[in-house]
């Protein structure tokens, strides 16, 4: 019997990822205000400064706090109708069959895209506030409470379904498929982590409290520090996997998972650094900031080659993007162009212009600029994309009866 369908229909935990690539993307765009526009007093641009800003500013100063404005909304807009839907099909979806199965497979960890979509949309809700709510900064201290018992409440959720996986995995043995280990995708739960990690460091960067600031950078250590070594523990055993059976096709764009797990620690420790120089006088330089980023970004760079050689022979984009195959783990592809640009906002601004290596708003600085708003309009193209293909019009096809 014949039926419309979609490749969103056929359900994966990995759909999370739609949302957490349109609330990255709010991210870049907050970039052009976090680096354009003037805010004295405070580690953030906020409402009063981006309307003091607009109404003082040069024509190229308002039209690009008007992109901004735009980009941000319309992110965060499907950054949350994206993250509802998931959470519905997903309520759904917990109830059959396949998802039992899943959870006795190494997929089962494909279940911690969940915390990590949630993660980032409180991060973008944070953004949409500070940008669009007049008067919020003078109650932000009692909002940095609420936002860190949410990413705890979601870190409790990562390690609950961490820990029925690592349970499972190290206590039975023979049930972990070391063969079918051979991607970067057993890395979801410390990308989970350290998306959890870089929201509870915000008010380290923010607050003018020093127990909120303590607090805060225990807290982000903690959960950052666990992510890192999950990565490393993961990262090591699946390359050995790669090396002797091949990189799984569909896994493919996992190989670069770890770009986007840099970019979101690199800011972890930015925003720790930060409150540990305002609150406890401890002090790092300019040149501090341009080593550590370069260094940063240098591992992105040769992750981002390295997946893109293995995609290319392998013919990932013939297979899955424009060819009759769809894979939701597609939507993996938007995480590390989104990563490089906002790292490389930060690596321009606070590494280079801040360390003197070159003028801000001069040619150089715009050269390379352009470089990170491309890979921005590049993931902005390849999420509607992504959402035509898996989300637009059911087309025919014939139906696949439940397991």
């Amino acid at each position: 019997m014949q039926t419309q369908t979609r490749p969103a229909d056929t359900y994966s935990p990995l759909y999370f990822l739609a949302s957490l690539g349109a609330g990255g993307l709010s991210v870049t765009f907050f970039m052009y205000l976090m680096f354009w526009v003037p805010h004295p007093g405070k580690p953030v641009p906020v409402f009063e400064d981006i309307m003091a800003a607009w109404s003082t500013g040069a024509p190229l100063m308002q039209l690009s706090i008007a992109i901004a404005g735009l980009g941000i909304a319309a992110m965060a807009f499907l950054n949350l109708k994206m993250l509802f839907w998931n959470l519905g099909a997903y309520a759904k979806w917990s109830k059959t069959d396949a998802y039992s199965k899943l959870r006795q497979t190494n997929g089962e960890t494909t279940l911690l895209a969940m915390p990590l979509a949630l993660a980032m949309s409180v991060n973008g809700l944070f953004i949409v506030g500070l940008v669009f709510v007049p008067g919020l900064w003078s109650i932000v201290e009692y909002l940095f409470p609420a936002a860190m018992i949410a990413f705890l409440t979601i870190g409790y959720l990562a390690f609950r379904m961490i820990g029925h996986f690592l349970g499972r995995v190290l206590a039975q043995g023979g049930v972990f498929d070391v063969t079918a280990h051979n991607s970067f995708a057993q890395l979801l739960p410390a990308f989970a982590l350290s998306m959890v990690a870089v929201g509870l460091s915000a008010p380290a960067a923010m607050s003018g409290n020093a127990t909120v600031v303590g607090v805060s950078l225990i807290l982000s250590t903690f959960f950052g520090t666990i992510a890192l070594l999950y990565t490393v523990v993961a990262g090591i055993t699946a390359f050995s996997s790669m090396l002797q059976h091949g990189t799984a096709k569909e896994a493919g764009p996992t190989l670069m998972v770890i770009i986007p797990i840099l970019t979101i620690l690199g800011i972890m420790f930015l925003r720790q650094n930060h409150g540990l120089h305002t609150t406890f006088e401890a002090h790092s330089g300019a040149a501090d900031n341009l080593m550590f980023l370069t260094r940063f970004l240098s591992i992105q760079i040769t992750f981002g080659l390295l997946g893109l050689l293995v995609l290319a022979r392998q013919g990932y984009a013939q297979a899955f993007l424009t060819g009759d195959g769809n894979s939701p783990g597609s939507y993996a592809l938007v995480c590390p162009g989104v990563a490089l640009s906002v790292l490389g906002h930060f690596w321009i601004n606070k590494g280079l212009v801040g360390a003197a290596v070159i003028a801000k708003f001069g040619i150089a600085y715009w050269t390379l600029t352009a470089i990170a708003v491309g890979f921005q309009v590049a993931m902005v193209l390849l999420v509607l994309y992504l959402n035509r293909r898996h989300f637009g019009r059911a087309k025919s096809g014939y139906a696949v009866p439940a397991e």
